[in-house]
């Protein structure tokens, strides 16, 4: 232990980490930008922060506070001591409705804030993208500012005091009339007036530099104003008192369309006269290609307000009266207006990725005009591109002139970094020129910091620096942000990534098979750090469960990287810490979906124990479960399921097999069906003729719950559809195609959940073998369990990215829904007429899709929405020894509530074997698979 950490254990009652993984979730924000701390620490008061201060103070060491992590500039990131104020210091202290203010701490994330305002009619107004988990402290600190600016401003007008403590320790409570200013900012203010009132641009969204005209006295000589925007450079807030405002009783939103970008920028300002809460705007490059627009080539979101819908909706359509436009379209449905408000919300992702699949990164990432001159900016700005060889699609917030793009850079060559830095420094000449701010938004960092002097010229900066020296004369505070910065083209993230590509076993598509890129993908967004989940959403469940950024999306793809980089983590492959950071992934495939970048860690966490484990020996229940197939199959071929039963209900023998098996004690053992499917099926006696569809037998359709295959067949038997199984089992005589061979079908799932990937190639390319007969014809597969056919779908082709079977085999997938709705259009399924809740699986929601189920449901009189999450079974996961709380908490976020809360005649639903074994073991609930609730209800009516 050095002699810093163990000064700071001593000193403070927060956690203090110095090791491997504390430090490698803290090298990276959401910027181009990587410095590795000493260490982090979690201050659980101000009484902490001050004793952090101190120890860092007496030693040279530089101290850097931290929200979110999700700052765009770099100025998240710090080589020494990291301030991490999620943990502890995150509380809301007190809301007074009369007041309309809020005292909160600086970890407290924004959306919190939000939830508590709002049964009083009130909100922040500020609300970055990131709002579900960026904290009021970050937003403090970078002076955020969100889509509803052009009616509520930035974070600083919504500040009223703050309290905050010096480098030195000094408490100060900072406000109007100089309150709180630390000697000498009043003469330093006082010796350059002329200065402070002409060097700075009129724009709504001048963030670059610190906010010194605040202090000027026509603005009230606002201390806490002039505060925000110091990205912790000059004190660490502890507490901030914040106004809020009336939020409307109703909204509406009218998303008007125009022939190009340039059109909707030109527009933009002539809609603010009509006072709307939104003026966003964004170009078809990055909207999803089903989504539900007007036409257009790109297009303003603009929202309005009223204490009804009528009114708000006569406000959007004056609106659309007012504006030229291609087309329009005015939402006040609250879902309908979510929806296309997520399009806006994730560009920050999918602007990472251009329509190619290139790489996309910030840096300039939202420069600010004067909205009148925003049209000829971005016309400019596009020419400036065009001259370096660049590309970017802009968006952002059009109605006060800030503009947010990802432009794809090189940043992993000299060249390409050389490249990015000719153009900044031409684009902070361009801005200052239409008379702009570098930053509109997210603050200087290290992006912008260095380029400030074409700004605001040499005197301001100086006088940026002096105004430091004032509140941090030792620089200790986040140095080499804002004043004396780091070079812009420095401390870049890559530049410790390996340069040739990483041998792996996925094949990696959307990344050219290039490891190190699938990595890349998180930029550091972090929605996948969201506490609560909406609609079907399902990331992050393992980081709901225990609030640890080690078991976020984001946490483990910055241990991947820091894995690749080999300084913090140096074992690679055989590293601990990003094994146990990986060990609480349930593999749900949430990430795949709802990450706007699709980082898919059930890919990088299979891809990682299979080299982790090579040529060693694996933990029980890998071989215990991710064996499953053939020990299942072993009981159904010796007959001896109702043995196997038997045996797993005394206790002591189960108790026995569940620690040698790796299994939670927590658990009953599931039962083994007497008769399996395929026996079931053969017993029918059927002959198939011209069959229409393959149905596969999956694992636990086979052996754990053949009554679901069951009624799948008597379903969509029903239908009119003639089906077949595979030809590894049961052959139909008269269907020639098909030939007896030996051995069984199996997608591999369960050896890819535990990183057996030579094994799961092994048995897939088995499977493919012994479908060649069914890809030399036109027929479909049907697949029951949503994590099989999941793992048809993309686990399949992607790792066995080599053979073109994989990808013939994948395109034949469709699930129960599917199958009725594809190839029997016209048939009607019986009406069942009763509620439903459950839990759409999550495999389903990442890989597969719903659509077709909400159809089918609708169809059949199953009113209700499923939930999201994840069940916290997740297969293996659930059973796994030591994961059975953080599985229980899993299924109590959001399954077991929406059980529990169900009407008495309610019909659970759920597909997943996994999800339906949750359901038994934790609430005493059958759920059903779809086709069971069918089926029944065939019976009931008669239908043959």
């Amino acid at each position: 232990m050095t002699d810093l950490e163990s000064a700071l254990r001593a000193a403070v009652r927060g956690e203090v980490g110095f090791d491997v993984t504390s430090r490698a979730l803290m090298t990276m924000d959401a910027s181009n930008y990587r410095r590795v701390p000493l260490g982090v620490v979690a201050p659980r008061d101000a009484d902490d922060v001050a004793a952090v201060l101190a120890v860092c103070r007496e030693r040279g060491v530089p101290v850097v506070p931290r929200g979110g992590g999700t700052s765009i500039a770099g100025q998240a990131t710090g080589t020494g001591v990291v301030l991490d104020f999620t943990r502890h210091m995150n509380r809301l202290v007190s809301l007074d409705p009369e007041s309309r203010t809020a005292v909160v701490q600086p970890g407290l994330v924004l959306d919190r804030l939000q939830d508590a305002a709002a049964p009083h009619g009130l909100r922040f107004g500020p609300d970055p993208s990131t709002h579900s988990r960026c904290t009021l402290g970050g937003m403090i600190g970078n002076n955020s500012c969100g889509s509803h600016s052009v009616a509520w401003g930035t974070t600083a007008d919504s500040v009223r005091e703050l309290d905050v403590i010096t480098a030195r320790g000094r408490r100060l409570r900072l406000g109007q009339d100089w309150a709180g200013a630390p000697d000498g900012l009043r003469d330093l203010v006082a010796g350059d007036l002329a200065r402070l009132r002409t060097g700075f641009p009129e724009l709504p969204r001048r963030i670059s530099g610190y906010a010194l005209d605040a202090l000027l006295p026509e603005q009230g000589a606002d201390v806490a104003r002039a505060f925000c925007g110091s990205e912790g450079t000059l004190g660490v807030l502890t507490e901030a008192v914040v106004r809020l405002v009336a939020a409307p009783r109703a909204r509406a939103l009218a998303v008007l369309g125009y022939a190009d970008e340039g059109a909707a920028a030109e527009a933009a300002a002539g809609l603010l006269p009509h006072h709307p809460l939104t003026v966003e705007g964004m170009a078809a490059d990055l909207v999803p290609s089903a989504a539900a627009l007007p036409r257009g080539g790109a297009w303003l979101f603009v929202e309005t307000g009223g204490d009804t819908e009528a009114e708000a909706r006569a406000r959007a359509e004056t609106i659309v009266r007012a504006a030229d436009v291609v087309d329009a379209l005015v939402v006040t449905d609250p879902a309908g207006q979510r929806a296309l408000w997520r399009i806006r919300e994730d560009a920050s992702g999918t602007a990472t990725r251009m329509p190619d699949g290139a790489e996309a990164w910030p840096g300039w990432e939202d420069c600010a005009v004067p909205p009148p001159r925003l049209g000829a900016y971005l016309r400019d700005f596009r020419h400036l591109l065009t001259e370096h060889g660049l590309r970017g699609t802009p968006y952002g917030h059009f109605g006060d002139g800030c503009i947010h793009v990802r432009i794809d850079f090189d940043l992993l060559t000299d060249k390409g970094v050389a490249r990015f830095r000719r153009f900044s420094e031409d684009l902070a000449d361009l801005v200052v020129t239409h008379g702009g701010s570098l930053s509109g938004e997210h603050g200087d960092g290290q992006a912008r910091a260095e380029l400030l002097p074409r700004m605001y010229g040499a005197e301001l900066v100086s006088l940026f620096e002096r105004t430091k020296a004032v509140w941090d004369p030792d620089d200790l505070l986040n140095p080499g942000m804002l004043v004396r910065p780091a070079p812009l083209d420095t401390n870049l993230r890559f530049s410790a990534l390996p340069r040739e590509p990483v041998d792996v076993a996925f094949g990696y598509p959307a990344d050219a098979g290039d490891f190190s890129a699938a990595v890349r993908r998180c930029v550091g967004v972090a929605k996948c750090r969201t506490t609560s989940v909406a609609g079907s959403a399902v990331m992050c469940p393992s980081f709901r469960a225990t609030g640890d950024e080690a078991h976020s999306t984001r946490g483990r793809a910055r241990l991947l990287h820091e894995m690749l980089a080999g300084e913090v983590v140096t074992e690679g492959w055989r590293s601990e810490e990003v094994r146990e950071a990986l060990d609480l992934c349930l593999s749900c495939k949430g990430c795949r979906s709802d990450c706007p970048v699709e980082v898919d860690m059930a890919t990088y966490k299979a891809e990682f124990l299979h080299h982790h484990y090579a040529g060693r020996r694996r933990p029980a229940a890998h071989y215990a479960m991710g064996w499953l197939p053939v020990w299942l199959r072993a009981v159904a071929r010796t007959r001896t399921a109702g043995v196997v039963n038997a045996l797993a209900a005394v206790g002591p023998l189960a108790w026995a097999a569940k620690r040698l098996g790796g299994i939670a004690r927590e658990r009953r053992l599931p039962r083994v069906a007497g008769e399996t499917f395929t026996r079931w099926w053969g017993r029918r006696g059927r002959k198939t003729v011209n069959a229409s569809v393959v149905l596969w037998p999956d694992t636990f359709t086979e052996h754990l719950s053949p009554q679901v295959g069951q009624a799948a067949v008597r379903v969509l038997e029903a239908a009119g559809l003639s089906l077949v199984l595979p030809p590894t089992l049961r052959p139909s005589p008269t269907f020639a195609p098909f030939k007896a061979r030996r051995g069984r079908v199996c997608c591999g799932l369960t050896y890819v959940s535990t990183g057996q990937l030579d094994r799961a190639r092994t048995v897939m390319r088995r499977t493919l073998d012994l479908m060649t007969p069914v890809l030399e014809t036109d027929l479909p597969v049907v697949v029951l369990e949503p994590s099989c056919a999941a793992a048809l779908r993309t686990d399949l082709p992607e790792l066995l990215h080599d053979d073109p079977r994989a990808a013939a085999l994948s395109s034949r997938v469709l699930t129960f829904a599917e199958a009725l709705e594809r190839l029997a259009p016209d048939w009607t399924p019986p009406r069942v007429n009763r509620p439903t809740t459950g839990q759409t699986h999550c495999h389903q929601h990442a890989v597969l899709g719903d659509t077709a189920d909400r159809r089918l449901r609708e169809a059949a009189g199953l009113d209700g929405e499923l939930t999201g999450g994840c069940c916290g079974l997740a297969g293996n996961f659930g059973f796994e020894a030591g994961h059975f709380e953080v599985s229980r908490t899993c299924a109590e976020d959001q399954l077991l509530p929406a059980v529990r809360d169900a009407p008495d005649d309610a019909v659970i639903l759920a597909d997943g074997y996994s999800c339906r074994t949750q359901l038994e073991q934790l609430a005493g609930v059958r759920g059903r698979h779809l086709a069971e609730v069918l089926a029944e209800a065939l019976d009931d009516s008669g239908a043959s």
